[in-house]
């Protein structure tokens, strides 16, 4: 009953900022500047129905996804590295500390004079999840029970049991949150990049183009084509991550520490 009424709240927000939109549309009056949501629409649907359209978004999606991939590896090797080693996290942390703070543009524009346009969005989106995962990461490596991992020292437990059944549980919320807040964030990054470096096919160079010569509709539809696949996107990993946690912290729970005892060497 609770998912019907979320369902239901989540369709009625829908319909009112629709309804916003079309009043906006109307009293412009103009598809130029602002076309009506049923205009928009109607050229999204146009654009299902062309096999370019999917050949341009799986593009779009594998190139930001390799960045993806790359930030979340390198976050992770990088965590559990600056966690055992004090003075790598001093290094690392003024690099973190000015990639969070530098505009994504700066980073577009800085990087497209020393590597190739179709690597750029991969790029950009690795570049801004990076401090992500790693700040996340580490703080869930610190933020391990000191009693267990004493426990399991003074039993000489064996490093992979303890990755498996101390540290997982322990960073596996941090590791949750850290795609809840920047998957979204690399996605659009990514798109941005696209925009700007213009790789051939891609999602960013169609949104250049309808700028460019004024196809307002045709922008518009590849924009909410955009925020559709990143809110998809979202809720799948999103949901995934939650999934693989609650199955570690909750195998954990169940096991308790004295079956962690029983896998001590």
């Amino acid at each position: 009953m609770k998912k019907v009424k979320k369902i239901i709240k989540s369709a009625a927000v829908l319909l009112f900022w629709l309804f916003i939109w079309q009043i906006i549309s109307i009293i412009i009056s103009n598809d130029l500047l602002f076309p009506s949501p049923l205009r928009v629409f109607e050229r999204l649907f146009e654009l299902l129905r062309e096999i370019n359209f999917y050949i341009t978004v799986l593009t779009s999606l594998l190139r930001i996804a390799a960045g993806v991939v790359s930030a979340l590896t390198a976050g992770v090797l990088l965590a559990v590295l600056s966690s055992a080693v004090p003075f790598v996290h001093d290094l690392l942390s003024p690099f973190m500390s000015v990639v969070k703070s530098t505009p994504v543009a700066s980073f577009i524009f800085l990087l497209l004079l020393w590597i190739g346009r179709d690597v750029m969005p991969a790029v950009i989106a690795a570049v801004i999840l990076l401090p992500v995962v790693w700040t996340n990461m580490e703080t869930g490596i610190k933020q391990t029970d000191r009693n267990l991992l004493e426990l399991a020292a003074a039993y000489k437990m064996k490093t992979s049991a303890k990755v498996r059944y101390i540290y997982l549980p322990s960073v596996m919320p941090y590791f949750v949150s850290a795609l809840k807040s920047s998957t979204g964030i690399a996605w659009k990054a990514g798109i941005a990049a696209e925009v700007l470096a213009l790789p051939v096919v891609s999602i960013g160079k169609y949104i250049f183009e309808s700028k460019m010569y004024l196809q307002t509709t045709e922008l518009f539809a590849w924009t909410v084509a955009t925020i559709v696949i990143s809110a998809a996107i979202e809720k799948l990993l999103v949901f995934a991550a939650d999934k693989l946690s609650d199955g570690i912290t909750g195998k954990y729970r169940e096991k308790g520490t004295m079956d962690i005892n029983d896998r001590i060497c």
